[in-house]
């Protein structure tokens, strides 16, 4: 499964094989999401920012990432799926909106939002 179009086939497929559609609405999706973007922050709680890089390459550690990006990323795709809404042009209109907003020049090495 190379690309996103193929992705959402097996994705609807998955979903129509257990008539999960049916609590597919998008306060549930949204719902999923949070909740599954829980589980990945959890892997990362109580710890310094700078042992989080060393932390996901251990092994154990890394699966569990994996599994809960995993999760993460088929939540939004079937959100978005459901609301009609294209994930990859909303991404690239985002970055496109930083990008004016937050100007290389003016915001380099700063983690403050100033604006």
């Amino acid at each position: 499964m190379g690309d996103l179009d193929e992705l959402m086939r097996h994705l609807r497929a998955f979903v129509a094989e257990r008539d999960w559609g049916q609590f597919h609405d998008p306060k549930n999706l949204a719902m999923l999401l949070a909740s599954e973007t829980g589980e990945l922050v959890a892997e990362y709680r109580w710890m310094r920012g700078d042992e989080s890089d060393a932390r996901s390459r251990q092994p154990d550690v890394r699966a569990r990432v994996a599994a809960e990006v995993g999760d993460v990323g088929l939540a939004l795709l079937m959100l978005c799926d459901r609301i009609g809404l294209d994930p990859i042009a909303a991404m690239r209109e985002k970055l496109r909106a930083n990008a004016q907003k937050y100007p290389a020049d003016e915001f380099r090495g700063r983690a403050d939002r100033l604006r």
